[in-house]
């Protein structure tokens, strides 16, 4: 499920690269329902629980998983919705030591990239860099000086996966322009893109 947010910020939805989810979807051999919403604070639970209804429906789903680290608003309203639809909902990464999960994520053969950065202590040079261990290095530097969550749970980055054990084809960004709004505020804009078989 991707709900496509009119508002860049959305107390829920993530915006940045959301185009990209169908290409992910296709990348993993899996089904995408889209859907729009005006991205309005509870309101936009609505149109959620909608959509996960309309899943459950269509493909007999028995539960919602969810990716929150830290947050009680995003892992609270979700299970909210999942109880109202007879759902189980799975948070796996719950409170799990953030350096540990990166550090993790790239053992495992999952590859990323930073698509937007909003923090001090992240700039530019972030921006479609793909992270590896070196980096997490540097993001605990960074939060060891200036505080950030290195797992960009507080909105300090938003990232892509590009390639990982799911997916049966990796995506290739093949041209991407930058828009730096301040020095510590901007984003990866993917102008072209292809999937790659493996």
């Amino acid at each position: 499920i991707s709900m496509k947010s009119k508002n860049p910020d959305s107390f829920m939805f993530h915006t940045p690269g959301i185009e990209m989810v169908k290409l992910q979807s296709k990348a993993f051999g899996i089904p995408l329902i889209e859907q729009e919403t005006k991205g309005e604070k509870e309101v936009e639970l609505k149109d959620l629980q909608k959509v996960i209804e309309k899943a459950k429906k269509k493909y007999n789903i028995k539960g919602i998983t969810t990716g929150a680290l830290y947050s009680n608003y995003q892992r609270e309203r979700i299970e909210k919705i999942g109880d109202s639809l007879g759902l189980k909902v799975f948070s796996p990464l719950w409170h799990i030591d953030q350096e540990k999960l990166l550090r993790e994520i790239i053992e495992n053969g999952f590859r990323f990239i930073i698509t937007k950065v909003a923090a001090e202590g992240l700039d530019k040079s972030w921006l479609g860099k793909e992270v590896n261990s070196k980096d997490i290095d540097k993001l605990v530097e960074i939060n060891k000086k200036i505080g950030i969550n290195i797992a960009f749970e507080g909105g300090e980055a938003e990232t892509l996966m590009i390639d990982g054990p799911i997916f049966s084809k990796k995506i290739e960004i093949e041209k991407a322009d930058i828009k730096m709004e301040s020095k510590i505020c901007g984003e990866l804009l993917v102008k072209k893109v292809k999937l790659i078989n493996k």
